[in-house]
């Protein structure tokens, strides 16, 4: 979240920031600005007369020992009165604080200067692209009917278990799934992150702590028997294991990956651009994680959406960067790389990565803070990307390659798959 601080000395900046997220700032912040300035005036009260009350507390011996019974009487019911009062102003700054940090939290990070305007997807622009397009037939297939031909994945299985958008992956298509999350594993060791296996489950302090909580468009499964949440994906664990914790500069940076589950309810999600593997329930994918100092985060960031590229470049699929608009970014983000890849039976593009710098704004929900050179404590910068979501890889990869001999594997995936074709 934003910090106080941020508000209450650059409200106009901070609301004509946020508008280009098209969240109308103004009222909220004069809202927290009121409270805070409640809370000051309540704090300032109450230290005055904390301060009195031990001068007169003090007295009372004093006047007892002097033999002055009713002025000390009087004297003890005076500190009866500013105890109920201390009360009263003690109520009223913890309550004024609550409402700030409540508020604090429905507000979006910041966006960074370089995010460009616009109101969607539409608006994003495109940073570079790679590869070639392949020409395939006017029969060629699209995923969903590769994975019913070739027995890869079975979608009605998954309806019958579970419900829509949870498939069955079977035989090839079930390798496929392991050999690319050991690819995009290995892959990420050689570029330095740690693997991290986390939990699938994370309690309600993690998940406000990443922004995945208050959960205004209710997209996460919830188990309510034991208040915990399903997670969206791998950065809500990851991330939070760096929750309340004071880190050293000399550790900075710290880079992390994992591979998990994903479970998102998608609500509002219909039509045409659902269909097969482009929208599912449950996924998987590989996360990169990142915990970084302010001076050294958009480095970092850059470096992430480089490896990024190498990944699609190296399964020789066509891609895309995109640099997302300000209507289209998520509540937490302040600057997000999209990669996109073709998927020739579709003739449409799929999203299948975003590369985000978040700066300060989970990390200040995390409480996660570094010491720099100088002993003083700063929040950290908190990054993540998908590295990569699997299924759209899927699709692009079984349509894009299928051939009347079979579907081909790309080079790169064989020793993972122990086959180079699917017949």
């Amino acid at each position: 979240m934003l910090t106080l601080k941020v508000i209450t000395e650059n409200q106009p900046e901070v609301v004509r920031q946020l508008a280009k997220k098209h969240f109308d700032a103004q009222e909220i912040t004069d809202r927290i600005i009121a409270m805070d300035a409640t809370r000051r005036s309540a704090q300032t009260e109450l230290d005055a007369n904390l301060t009195e009350l031990n001068r007169v507390s003090k007295t009372i011996g004093m006047l007892m020992k002097e033999g002055k019974t009713k002025e000390a009487e009087d004297a003890k019911a005076n500190v009866s009165r500013m105890k109920e009062a201390n009360k009263t102003l003690e109520e009223t700054k913890n309550r004024a604080e609550s409402d700030v940090h409540e508020l604090l939290m429905l507000i979006p990070n910041l966006p960074h200067t370089s995010v460009p305007e616009g109101k969607g997807a539409d608006d994003n622009v495109c940073e570079k692209t790679g590869g070639v397009i392949p020409e395939l037939p006017a029969d060629a297939l699209p995923h969903w009917d590769l994975a019913k031909k070739y027995d890869l994945i079975d979608f009605e299985l998954g309806v019958k278990i579970t419900g829509a958008g949870f498939p069955v992956y079977k035989g090839y298509g079930a390798r496929l799934q392991r050999a690319l999350i050991n690819f995009f594993l290995d892959k990420a060791r050689t570029a330095g992150f740690m693997e991290i296996e986390p939990p699938y489950m994370v309690n309600t302090d993690s998940g406000y702590g990443t922004g995945q909580l208050p959960d205004k468009e209710g997209q996460m499964y919830y188990a309510n028997a034991d208040d915990l949440y399903l997670i969206p994906t791998a950065e809500v664990p990851v991330t939070n294991i760096y929750r309340d914790i004071i880190l050293n500069e000399s550790d900075l940076p710290i880079k992390n990956t994992a591979y998990s589950a994903c479970f998102r309810r998608e609500a509002g999600s219909y039509g045409k651009d659902v269909r097969g593997l482009n929208r599912l329930h449950q996924f998987n994918k590989v996360e990169i994680v990142c915990i970084d100092t302010p001076a050294h985060s958009y480095q970092m960031l850059q470096e992430m959406v480089d490896y990024v590229q190498t990944l699609v470049e190296q399964l020789g699929l066509p891609w895309r960067i995109l640099r997302l608009c300000g209507g289209d970014m998520s509540f937490t983000s302040a600057l997000t790389f999209d990669f996109e890849v073709f998927s020739a039976a579709q003739k449409r593009w799929l999203e299948v990565s975003s590369v985000s710098n978040f700066e300060n704004y989970q990390a200040n929900r995390l409480k996660c803070r570094y010491r720099d050179e100088n002993k003083k404590i700063q929040l950290c910068h908190t990054l993540n990307g998908s590295a990569l979501a699997l299924p759209r890889i899927v699709a692009a990869l079984l349509e894009n390659n299928q051939t009347p001999d079979g579907i081909r594997i790309p080079q790169a995936l064989t020793p993972y798959t122990g086959f180079d074709i699917i017949r």
